[in-house]
Formats: structure tokens, C-alpha cells, sequence
């Protein structure tokens, strides 16, 4: 009776959180992206002096999981993964992806224990389950980097036509702002509202280069800081800058194509054991048993999945060409 009351707990646990997920999500998305706007255009000024020039700081709101949020905010991971996740563009707090790392080890354990009865590969599942969100986030704020990286050469030939048409360097921020999708868009706009609300301009375009660690946004950053301190011709520059962004981009869309091959050899090597042993539990399955009811099977398959890992990261790190 034990095992069909956890899996009818299970199922109905799952439709209910479906319900609620296709119910309640979209308008707890809203209020959440409407509490993210009034968090980073909320300015607030502190007391006490500080050590460098700004004094503006962004008054921040706590999650739905505050006491979690706290505990992280007290070692290093909080604020890394605060950056994480302001990169990815979620709206999420720590606490929360924490929290989904917990569940999903949780789950994947409870799912393995019922497919299977080998009790090394619930270890396994617990590790994928509670990296599964943190992956995720990874790969949200990676595409949403590549994103910004093809539109900024737009959002620089844009602020350059601005500042031609005789408009200021701040009012053409704020027309790329509205003008450029996401993700530039909203990151201009963030750094728009920041000086609008106080917030020296040098500040405002430090804290950009933070939230969008590209060279071509440090690039930026560092031109238009200089141009303010020296003179010159900034449309000049951004049409310069522009020029040498969208060459990079055709260096590394050859030296890509390149690349394929390896690349190709890698996932090639990476499924090549996988389907082998499949194809082998399919034509013996005596044979291939053996390595999931002994222990030395044990021992050997968690030494394959280590060696497959660490050779598939070591041909990424090996064709990876930076430009």
C-alpha cells in the first residue's frame, strides 16, 4: 500500500501544480515584473558617506522566500547568483531557485526509485535534479548574452544617429530604450532611469558593464566615459565601434564553421557509449546486467560517466576560440 499512496500523491501533487501553475502563474509574473521595474527605478540615499563616488542605492525587496534569501546574502553564492539571474532576465529570486534545485533533486530521487531498483543511480539523479535549475539559468542568461551581443551594433548605430540628429548622449539612450528589443532594450532603459533618477552617468554605465559582462559593452562604456573626459566626436566613435563589432562577429561566425568538425566529434563521442550500451542491453542483456548488479558494474559505469564528462568539456575548451 505504500508505494501506489506515494504515487498517487505524487500525481495529484503534479495536476495540482499544473492547475496552479495555468491559473495563478500568469498574474504572479505580472505583479512580479511590476515589482522589478519599481525596484530598479526606486533610488534610495544613504546615511553614512561611502568609499567611492556613488551614493545612490537601489532599494531591494525581498522574495517570496526571505529567510533563504538572507542566509545566501550572507555567503558568496547570494550575490553571484543574484547576478545570474539578473542576466538571464527571470523573475526569480535566489531563495526560489534554491528552493526548485531542492524540489527537483527530491523528485528526480522519488522517479528513480520507482523506473529502478538500482540504488547507485538515485546519487545520480539527486546531482542532475538539483542542478537542473541552476543549468537552466545558466543557459537563459547565455542566450540572452548572445542576443544582446547581436542587437548591440543596432543600439550603437541608433545612438549614433541621435546624437547626429543633435538630440544628448542621455535622451539617446532613452530612445534606444524604447526603440531596441529585449534584451538591450530594457538594459538601456534600466541604465536611462538609473542617471534619470540620480545616479551619475559614470555609475550608470559601470553598472551596465556589470550586468552584461561583454568586452564590446566594456568597449562602450570605456569610449563614451573617455569622450566625456577628453572631447571628441562620439557619433565618430559609435559608428567606429559599431563597425568593429559587427567584424568580430564575422571572424567568429568563420572560425565557428571552422570548428564544426570538432564540435561535431565531440557530441558524436559524447552519445557514442550511450547508444552502444543500449544497443547491448537490447542483443544481450545478461551480459550488460552484470554492470548494474555487481558492484564492481558499479564502480565501473560511475568511472565511464566521470571520463565522458570530462572529455566532452575538454574538446569544448579545446575548439573554443575567443575573438
Amino acid at each position: 500500500m505504500g508505494l501506489p499512496l506515494l504515487v498517487f500523491l505524487f500525481v495529484v501533487g503534479l495536476v495540482m501544480g499544473v492547475y496552479f501553475a495555468l491559473t495563478r502563474l500568469p498574474g504572479l509574473l505580472a505583479n512580479r515584473e511590476l515589482d522589478r521595474r519599481l525596484k530598479d527605478v526606486t533610488l534610495t540615499f544613504d546615511d553614512k558617506p561611502l568609499a567611492d563616488e556613488s551614493s545612490v542605492v537601489r532599494q531591494e525587496k525581498a522574495g517570496p522566500l526571505p529567510i533563504v534569501d538572507k542566509v545566501l546574502d550572507a555567503t558568496a553564492v547570494g550575490p553571484s547568483l543574484k547576478r545570474l539571474i539578473e542576466q538571464s532576465g527571470v523573475s526569480t529570486t535566489p531563495g526560489s531557485i534554491v528552493l526548485a534545485g531542492i524540489v527537483g533533486g527530491v523528485s528526480a530521487a522519488f522517479i528513480t526509485s520507482l523506473v529502478t531498483n538500482q540504488s547507485i543511480a538515485i546519487p545520480f539523479a539527486i546531482l542532475i535534479g538539483m542542478a537542473a535549475p541552476f543549468i537552466w539559468l545558466k543557459h537563459k542568461a547565455s542566450r540572452r548574452l548572445r542576443r544582446f551581443e547581436e542587437q548591440f551594433p543596432e543600439a550603437l548605430d541608433l545612438l549614433s544617429r541621435a546624437i547626429r540628429a543633435g538630440h544628448a548622449f542621455q535622451t539617446a539612450m532613452g530612445m534606444v530604450a524604447t526603440e531596441v528589443p529585449e534584451p538591450v532594450g530594457p538594459e538601456f532603459k534600466k541604465t536611462f532611469e538609473q542617471q534619470n533618477f540620480g545616479l551619475p552617468l559614470k555609475d550608470a554605465l559601470n553598472e551596465l558593464a556589470e550586468r552584461v559582462p561583454l568586452l564590446d559593452v566594456r568597449f562602450f562604456v570605456t569610449a563614451v566615459l573617455i569622450q566625456r573626459d577628453t572631447g571628441g566626436n562620439l557619433a565618430e566613435i559609435l559608428d567606429n565601434l559599431a563597425h568593429v563589432v559587427r567584424e568580430r562577429f564575422k571572424i567568429l561566425r568563420q572560425v565557428r564553421v571552422h570548428t564544426a568538425h570538432g564540435r561535431f566529434t565531440g557530441y558524436v563521442l559524447l552519445a557514442l557509449p550511450a547508444f552502444l550500451a543500449v544497443a547491448l542491453m537490447w542483443i544481450n542483456p545478461e551480459h550488460m546486467g552484470l554492470l548494474f548488479t555487481e558492484r564492481m558494474g558499479h564502480i565501473l559505469v560511475a568511472i565511464a560517466l566521470i571520463l565522458q564528462t570530462v572529455g566532452f568539456f575538454w574538446i569544448r575548451q579545446v575548439i573554443k576560440i575567443e575573438v
